[in-house]
């Protein structure tokens, strides 16, 4: 994937940068510290790194989904599983819709796709502020009737300075959804978290997640607010209500990493697998739009 296309946006001392080939978020700093893992401008996004994921997030089982009484097939974006993976957009070339210095807007319109015959319209705004980086998806239905869906993104959020195997990670989370390991899709519904303290801190040193949790909580602020936190500062990912699922990734080959090891806090407005399933399944009317907002923002010491 050509990833060259990059857009810098910047406000004081925090920068942000994006590709235009899947309005990807391919890095995030402040006063030259870096709170998303990133990747080289001539390189493919390495993991998922920064993808927007429209109009499903992670996987449909099978790539196959049923609307109107009939079995909508999919293109398999995940030939070793059989599944359709991340959505429509994170590998088309997006347009840059509206650009400022601290602030640019990007959208793409997809009219119909194999096993998805609703034309659509999303766009994706990153703006910098004083709390960090705020990023606002939008989904405009072109069709003629209801449209289901749903959003996520994949950051790598990386905690300042400090490795990820001494930090504590935080979700706001109160389910699981158990998943099948070898493809990856649900194998039932959510159940209580089991096995871990992510409302006190769970240690990540030894911990090996590909997960999906639910029943994300706002705090009284009406954010869900997850982190990641070690010596010296880390990083929050927070997400407005809507975003009511998490997934977790911790993989130990991240490139460019010493040890490999990276942390994707991935917010989904719902869960694997969703198109079947209608786990909080969103819908847009026609002609109407839907939009949603959540952010990284730098925890200090």
């Amino acid at each position: 994937m050509d990833s060259t296309k990059q857009v810098e946006i910047g406000k004081g001392g925090a920068r942000a940068v994006v590709t235009t080939r899947g309005a990807t978020l391919r890095g995030f700093a402040v006063d030259g510290v870096a709170y998303l893992e990133t990747f080289g401008a001539d390189e493919a996004p390495p993991m998922g790194a920064g993808a927007v994921l429209v109009p499903w997030p992670n996987r449909v089982a099978g790539a196959e989904w049923a609307y109107g009484g009939k079995t909508l097939r999919l293109a398999v974006t995940e030939p070793a599983r059989g599944n359709a993976s991340h959505g429509l957009v994170r590998r088309a070339e997006w347009e840059v819709v509206e650009r400022h210095e601290s602030a640019v807007t990007l959208g793409v319109s997809v009219d119909g796709q194999p096993g998805w015959p609703f034309p659509f319209r999303t766009t994706i705004t990153y703006e910098l502020g004083d709390g960090g980086l705020t990023v606002t998806h939008g989904v405009r239905n072109l069709g003629d009737r209801v449209m289901p869906f749903g959003v996520g993104a994949h950051p790598y959020p990386r905690p300042g300075n400090a490795d990820g195997d001494d930090c504590a990670l935080r979700l706001a989370a109160t389910t699981h959804l158990p998943l099948d390991p070898e493809r990856m899709v649900p194998t039932g519904g959510p159940v209580p978290i089991d096995g871990y303290d992510f409302a006190g801190g769970q240690a990540l040193r030894g911990v090996t997640l590909d997960d999906a949790f639910g029943g994300c909580e706002p705090g009284p602020d009406g954010l869900v607010r997850h982190s990641l936190r070690g010596p010296g500062g880390g990083v929050e990912v927070w997400a407005e209500p809507v975003f009511k699922w998490v997934q977790v990734y911790t993989p130990d080959s991240f490139p460019g990493k010493d040890n490999g090891r990276a942390v994707a806090i991935e917010p989904m407005t719902c869960p694997p697998d969703a198109l079947n399933s209608g786990i909080d399944l969103l819908d847009v009317a026609p002609g109407a739009e839907w939009r949603g907002s959540w952010g990284v923002t730098p925890l200090m010491s």
